[in-house]
């Protein structure tokens, strides 16, 4: 129940790395989607609702979960998981948003996302175009076009396309200046360039997913 899960990254001029791209496209359609560009927050059961966690137990239950995975072999770890495992005791939160999550979030640009919350109206589209309007406009675009990929994408894919676009927006200064402004000096005001997103051009997305821009190097060699 203390567990939290988020990809907050749009927020500092990012996108969902280190493997996000693969399995929050792997998420129901459209919930990685939805995840990855607003940053919303998952606790406790939501994880399993959305299949993000295989079990739930309690937190005053670790101990004794921690001493019989320590006893148990390889074999028998299934087991001791559904052993300490109980039923879940909340339902998913975002269940009364469902058909909008899916409808918004299904919209084959962040553009048209935006348009159709707008159309929609309700308390819970409005604070999701808030959240949305405070975000990296370059990484919105980066996002949804990372995880509008992905799912054609082997795991090493989706790492190879990650990095690549990583290197691009660290040399954009984007990032810089999300961390900047969210993390170090807290004014909470990052001066994303561009300022919106009818000012993210093709042209300027396309080097992020540009085969030559940059050469995998595994780590390690």
């Amino acid at each position: 129940e203390r567990s939290l899960y988020a990809m907050p990254e749009t927020a500092i001029g990012y996108f969902p790395d280190v493997g996000g791209s693969y399995f929050l496209s792997r998420l129901p359609h459209p919930y990685g989607m939805f995840l990855g560009l607003t940053g919303h927050r998952l606790r406790g059961a939501d994880l399993a609702h959305m299949g993000i966690a295989t079990h739930y137990t309690e937190s005053d239950k670790l101990d004794a979960l921690k001493q019989d995975i320590l006893g148990s072999d390889s074999n028998s770890i299934l087991a001791t998981l559904n052993k300490h495992s109980i039923d879940l005791p909340t339902p998913f939160s975002l269940a009364p948003h469902a058909e909008l999550i899916k409808h918004c979030f299904s919209a084959g640009s962040v553009e048209e996302i935006l348009v159709r919350l707008g159309e929609d109206g309700s308390e819970f589209a409005e604070k999701l175009i808030t959240t949305l309007s405070r975000m990296s406009p370059r990484s919105l675009v980066i996002t949804h076009k990372l995880l509008s990929l992905a799912p054609g994408l082997s795991y090493e894919e989706c790492f190879k396309m990650e990095y690549k676009a990583a290197h691009e927006i660290v040399a954009s200064g984007e990032f810089t200046e999300g961390v900047r402004a969210l993390l170090v000096d807290k004014d909470n005001s990052p001066q994303w360039k561009p300022p919106t997103l009818d000012q993210v051009t093709d042209a300027m997305v396309e080097k992020y997913f540009d085969n030559d821009a940059k050469e995998w190097v595994p780590l390690g060699e």
